[in-house]
């Protein structure tokens, strides 16, 4: 049974996993994978953006009361506040990143790289009017 009370090893242990996988995409021997690949980062950048948002309420709850600088706890609950502004926005972006894997995993799924391929492919119906991220 996995231990979820562990926020620094598993930010370790996704740190280490992210760096494999980034030598291992270098050499991508079956481009079928792509597909899984895509639909794992989708759901771990998902994962990603909900971690800095819960990051940031933490910073607004009852860390910022405790939270001092250098002695000063206005300058501690300021920065408390930064933090947790930063977070917020930071989650936001990622979670554009997010949608993006989302529409390149479904756009994916419509590519096939060999002929037997073309047997599993199903259609992807297209969004016209998209202008690209909104924030």
């Amino acid at each position: 049974m996995a231990a979820f009370n562990r926020p620094r090893a598993h930010a370790d242990e996704a740190r280490e996993a992210l760096r494999h996988l980034v030598h291992a995409i270098r050499h991508v021997e079956d481009p079928t994978e792509i597909y899984s690949v895509l639909g794992e980062l989708t759901s771990g950048v998902a994962s990603l953006a909900q971690s800095l948002h819960q990051i940031a309420e933490f910073h607004e709850g009852l860390a910022r009361q405790r939270a001092w600088v250098r002695g000063d706890t206005r300058a501690g609950c300021a920065a408390s506040y930064q933090v947790a502004w930063e977070l917020h926005r930071a989650g936001e972006i990622v979670h554009q990143v997010a949608n993006g894997l989302d529409r390149a995993h479904g756009v994916e799924a419509t590519i096939a790289y060999d002929a037997l391929d073309l047997l599993h492919v199903e259609a992807v119906p297209q969004q016209l009017n998209e202008h690209g991220p909104s924030l």
